[in-house]
């Protein structure tokens, strides 16, 4: 299921793009925008919750070129699809990592091409990201950007660099889908290695922030540390 934002200053053209999208990629879910402004004050809220951007370029106050770097200074995932009146902004694109760009009016045919450009290239993200499912919706969330999860009772927190998700899961489970690069500290704390400053002797710390560790898990933490190490250097 694509989770697609549109942004654009024109009404009609946020409805017309929004039709189209629900003929070419249906059960999708669409999010709108009338300004760069408006989207990155919802976007710095709900971080991970859209995965293919549309964005006008030629906006009020605030252009899409300027919404699409300040969103790159955030987010490196997030694909955007640029949208124009004119061929000359094409080349900008690269400098943020546009996906594609769609000349107004928009052609079905070239839409339907990047939207199953956008599928390819969330399948190709897939092993990099975890999802979660929980009442609010799906996440998609870079492993990179996560600190630690945590089990209580049936629930797992997650808690990444800008939110905290909380779903229904084993931490077991959670444990085998992230996979190399995380390692279980204590029975309700699984922690990316990385992440990890420095440990005592019934503590880890993140920073300034102090998680446990159990005496049985100490030694599997200590040379998860070490490799870490040695592949970093």
């Amino acid at each position: 299921m694509l989770r697609i934002g549109i942004c654009d200053d024109a009404a009609a053209a946020r409805l017309a793009l929004h039709s189209a999208l629900e003929r070419l990629s249906p059960g999708c879910v669409c999010y709108e925008f009338s300004s760069g402004e408006g989207l990155l004050s919802w976007l710095a809220k709900h971080p991970n919750t859209i995965d293919l951007l549309f964005l006008d370029i030629e906006m009020g106050q605030m252009s899409g070129m300027d919404v699409a770097r300040a969103i790159r200074a955030q987010d490196q995932r997030l694909h955007i699809v640029f949208l124009t009146g004119y061929a000359d902004y094409v080349f900008d694109g690269y400098a943020v990592r546009a996906l594609d760009y769609l000349l107004k009016p928009l052609s079905m045919d070239k839409l339907s091409i990047v939207l199953e450009r956008a599928a390819l290239e969330l399948k190709n993200d897939a092993p990099e990201t975890f999802s979660v499912h929980n009442t609010d919706g799906l996440f998609r969330v870079p492993k990179r950007d996560i600190l630690y999860c945590y089990s209580d009772r049936r629930q797992v927190h997650l808690i990444a660099r800008t939110a905290e998700y909380t779903f229904y899961d084993k931490l077991d489970q959670v444990e085998a889908a992230l996979g190399a690069g995380f390692v279980r500290i204590h029975q309700r704390y699984l922690v990316r290695i990385s992440t990890i400053d420095r440990i005592e002797d019934s503590a880890v710390f993140l920073g300034n922030l102090r998680l446990p560790i159990s005496r049985a898990n100490r030694a599997a933490v200590m040379a998860a540390c070490a490799r870490g190490m040695l592949e970093d250097f």
